[in-house]
């Protein structure tokens, strides 16, 4: 009797062992099945838009350049673009912007803007424009386009999706740069026959306010953040100037020193090209006639040089990336911001080097577009810190 109870138990412990087993076999299964996927690893891309030194195609040729960021800026693909002169030959290209709301692209010449598709890479519209074009903006909400005559007396507002007109701002200025503000409401208007920056309101689209004057007509900008400050290379000036854009007065003029004004290749300015690190602590400087980039210490008022960077051909404008690790001058040298090292060149599938003034990062997610920089070099510190 002992003998049959000893064997029943062991039969009672070997099924429980076996449908514990199984249980944690069929959890174990259940967990993996379940088990949250990791994220899709985000891709940074450096669009390149070429010509984008005047009209010379021996500078990467006539379309786009992608290259990956985080593979050490390797030539990625090439994408064809219209924007072809009535000569049938490819036309300077004057600025680039990006709207994710329509998913686009936006390239202008001289004569058009072209809206390329960033998911199909397909022209989705190209429209000439009375006047011209120079280097546009796009507002923060992707939908809104301010693109300056070139150099003649009037900005067009346009559509994003439709390129359609909404209102013509005429400033008598010279149009040429754009920056629409971070915040969206303001448009800051600068043009090559003007020592006065004018400030368009967005909600009537009207000049509302005037900076200045600056020394000589401005050419190539940038602003802080909190849109109180504006940097403005000038004619004749090796350096800067800087204005305040909440009481619209001059405030200082900063001159590269070690160094001479001498004849540049293009622009016919010695500094034409200037931007801020994302986290305004340093201004970058073009210098034309001795291939130079300066450096100033922005933490300080006016702000102090600091070093210089020898690149490989004359800047004309410079920018960087989103995460302010990269400075890209129009040279195609990629720049480690912290070691002041160039790190890089940018290179076509062929193996020859890409320059432009115009470029912009995007990022992408699982295929699609989900962040963009800016071809200006803005600060992204938004609000002013309290003493």
């Amino acid at each position: 009797m002992k003998s049959k109870k000893n064997m029943l138990l062991v039969l009672m412990s070997g099924v429980f062992l076996l449908s514990a087993t199984a249980w944690i076999s069929t959890s174990k299964n259940n967990l993996a099945v379940h088990a949250p996927k990791p994220a899709p690893k985000v891709q940074r891309y450096l669009y390149v838009v070429t010509p984008g030194i005047r009209n010379y195609l021996g500078y990467g040729g006539h379309g786009i350049q992608v290259f990956d960021i985080d593979n050490n800026h390797k030539f990625v693909k090439f994408i064809k673009t219209g924007g072809l002169n009535k000569k049938g030959k490819p036309s300077n290209v004057k600025g680039v912007d990006v709207s994710l709301s329509t998913n686009c692209i936006y390239i202008s010449t001289l004569e058009a803007i072209q809206c390329v598709d960033i998911t199909t890479e397909k022209v989705l519209w190209e429209k000439e424009y009375e006047g011209g074009v120079d280097r546009i903006s796009i507002s923060p909400d992707g939908k809104i386009i301010y693109a300056p005559s070139l150099e003649k007396e009037f900005w067009n507002v346009l559509d994003a999706k439709t390129g359609d007109l909404i209102k013509k701002i005429v400033t008598n200025s010279g149009a040429h740069n754009t920056i629409y503000g971070p915040d969206g409401n303001y448009v800051y208007l600068a043009g090559l026959k003007s020592t006065m920056l004018n400030v368009a309101d967005t909600k009537t689209h009207t000049v509302t306010k005037q900076v200045g004057p600056f020394a000589a007509d401005i050419r190539p900008f940038t602003i802080n953040g909190s849109q109180t400050l504006v940097y403005v290379n000038v004619n004749g000036l090796l350096g800067f100037e800087i204005g305040d854009l909440v009481t619209g007065k001059f405030l200082h003029r900063v001159v590269v020193e070690g160094f001479n004004i001498g004849e540049v290749k293009r622009h016919s300015c010695p500094s034409h090209g200037i931007g801020m690190t994302p986290d305004e602590k340093e201004i970058w400087l073009c210098d034309g006639a001795n291939n130079r980039v300066h450096v100033f210490d922005n933490t300080v008022m006016p702000p102090v040089q600091k070093t210089s960077i020898l690149v490989r051909d004359m800047p004309g404008w410079i920018t960087f990336s989103v995460d302010g690790k990269y400075a890209y001058p129009s040279t195609g040298d990629v720049i480690d911001v912290k070691t002041r090292k160039i790190v890089t060149t940018l290179e076509d599938q062929d193996y020859n080097d890409v320059q432009s003034e115009k470029m912009v990062e995007i990022h992408f997610n699982g295929g699609k577009a989900v962040a963009a920089g800016d071809q200006f070099g803005l600060g992204q510190v938004k609000k002013v810190a309290k003493n």
